[in-house]
């Protein structure tokens, strides 16, 4: 997929992955080939190429002296802002002939002690933020995957080869994409009467089902539950009166 999107000339820089893709070499290698850059997590028992050898992440870590971290923003959550502890490694190339970057990245949570490690590669060379942000938008990708599953059925398809997968997984984040859209539109061109919130995503989907489903129910009722919802929240109920 991602070899047919550079070919089809979708804008983009990087990968972003988790531990399961951060252990295949041979994606690493076609990432590197389509000149892209990753930033893929990795277990901590992971081994990477150094000028000592090979040595495992998480002996690396315990190596780092205290000045080594940086703090830095993975981006904004629902709590604020996502800050950690971040510290980078040299690293030797997978293939010595092979130009570009590599790199260890080290995220570590300062309130559990916790850490994550990422294996980075850029054609080009780069700050730590630039690394940070990258890792940081796996979690926008993440969220937005587990939105779908819930707004448009993303995860439920029951097919078993890969054109019928396409196909659903097009159709399910094309449903996503004009939901987000008309919603943004509606709060463009649209006041919100005081004492609402914001329309959703979620209740534009509501309604919009309530509409094209059959249900008999006229629009000045949907909108007066819609209303209900909005002023009630965040304690509403997805059995709220009508």
């Amino acid at each position: 997929m991602i070899t047919a999107a550079v070919a089809a000339g979708v804008p983009a820089s990087w990968v972003a992955g988790d531990e399961v893709y951060g252990a295949d070499p041979q994606l690493r290698r076609a990432v590197r080939a389509a000149g892209l850059g990753y930033v893929l997590q990795i277990a901590a028992n992971r081994r990477v190429p150094t000028g000592a050898g090979p040595i495992r992440v998480d002996e690396l870590a315990r190596m780092l002296p205290g000045h080594a971290w940086q703090k830095r923003s993975a981006g904004t959550g629902s709590k604020g802002e996502r800050l950690y502890s971040w510290a980078w490694i040299d690293l030797h190339g997978e293939d010595p002939d092979e130009p570009g970057h590599h790199h260890l990245l080290i995220r570590r949570n300062d309130s559990t002690g916790e850490l994550a490690y990422y294996r980075c590669y850029t054609p080009r060379p780069v700050s730590l933020s630039a690394l940070v942000r990258v890792a940081g938008q796996r979690w926008r990708i993440e969220e937005t995957f587990q939105t779908g599953k819930g707004l448009t059925g993303l995860d439920h398809h029951q097919v078993r080869r890969w054109r019928s997968w396409h196909r659903w997984t097009t159709l399910a984040m094309l449903a996503h994409a004009f939901l987000v859209v008309i919603t943004a539109a509606e709060r463009d061109h649209t006041p919100t009467p005081a004492g609402l919130i914001d329309v959703t995503v979620n209740e534009l989907r509501r309604l919009l089902d309530a509409l094209l489903l059959g249900a008999a129910l006229t629009t000045s009722r949907l909108l007066r539950w819609s209303h209900w919802r909005r002023r009630h929240w965040p304690c509403q109920s997805d059995l709220a009166p009508l």
